[in-house]
Order: C-alpha cells, then structure tokens, then sequence
C-alpha cells in the first residue's frame, strides 16, 4: 500500500462520487459523471487503489454474453471511506451521515 495519494482538485472530483460506501461504479460511469479523459482519470483511480482508498473487481460476466467488453468497478475501501470523508469535509463538502461498516 502505498502513502496517501495527492488530492487535486481531479482527485476530490472523483471521491465525491463516493459518498456513498455501498457505491459501485465503472470507470465509464466515473468519467461520465466527472467529465474527465480517461488519461486524466485512470491514473487517479489506479493511485487511489494503490493508496488502498478505492479496490477495484473485473464484471463476472462473458464479453460475449453481454456483446460489449467487461467493466471493471471500483468501490471505496474502509480505510479510503474515512480518508475521503475527512478530506472533503475539510473542504465544506456536506456529509451525507452515511456510516461505513465493514
């Protein structure tokens, strides 16, 4: 796990869409949401996963069944619930009262 990933302003855009720790999204429903380029926005989400903020799983299903490619999903972690919360309420962000339990 690496240290605690640096949080521009890209990286708060894409934490705030979290709020939420029973939320599961691909990373085409991140840049959709986020208006980001995928150049902008993979290497965020690969450095919050190597952060342990965020963890991230392939779709079960077959490329063939669906007849588009899988996607993979990414989800906050405890550590990345927490971490997040305190930064974007340093930042005046509301909090949703959502508590995590793992």
């Amino acid at each position: 796990m690496d240290r605690d990933p640096r949080l521009s302003q890209q990286t708060l855009r894409v934490l705030a869409l979290f709020t939420d720790p029973s939320c599961r999204l691909a990373g085409s429903d991140i840049s959709k949401r986020t208006r980001m380029l995928s150049g902008t926005m993979y290497p965020i989400l690969l450095r919050l996963e190597r952060a342990g903020w965020l963890k991230s799983e392939w779709e079960e299903l077959e490329p063939r069944d669906l007849q588009r490619p899988r996607r993979r999903f990414y989800s906050l972690t405890g550590l990345g619930y927490n971490k997040s919360r305190a930064a974007l309420a340093e930042l005046g962000v509301p909090d949703r009262g959502v508590v995590w339990n793992s």
